[in-house]
């Protein structure tokens, strides 16, 4: 089943730079800004009740990253107070897709098109996203 979804207003969550995210330069490390949209997907899901450990344990089933598309266009520096959005913008039976934005004091730094699979954990085949998620992101508004 496919279908678009979006939330109202994304998830948002703060992330600080710390002296181990950024690089020589000063500056954060591009691949640090994956971990920190990663951070912010992982609270996404427990904003909407899914606890990632437990989803494993219980259902047999880990959410991974199967495609990234990034735009770098500004960087972070050390001290910055960040925010990371998460917006649903379409979600499939085993799979969802995500915008995510990284931004300071509302200029954007970076923006992402995550889709992510759903797969069964012990044998990283893909896997149907369990009904009771499914019908929660189901709930959200359709896109415009």
């Amino acid at each position: 089943m496919r279908r678009s979804c979006s939330m109202a207003e994304p998830f948002v969550w703060p992330i600080r730079v710390y002296w181990e995210d950024t690089d020589a330069g000063g500056v954060v490390y591009h691949a640090q800004y994956l971990a920190f949209m990663e951070r912010a997907r992982s609270e996404w899901l427990r904003s909407v009740g899914v606890h990632q450990d437990v989803l494993k344990r219980d259902a047999d089933l880990v959410f991974v990253v199967r495609a990234l598309q990034t735009d770098f266009r500004a960087p972070a520096r050390l001290d910055d107070q960040l925010s990371v959005s998460v917006a649903l913008l379409e979600c499939r039976g085993a799979s969802f897709v995500l915008a995510q934005r990284i931004e300071r004091n509302g200029a954007l730094l970076v923006e992402a098109t995550v889709k992510i699979a759903s797969l069964c954990a012990s044998t990283f085949r893909p896997s149907p996203i369990p009904g009771f998620l499914l019908s929660q992101l189901h709930l959200l508004p359709e896109a415009s």
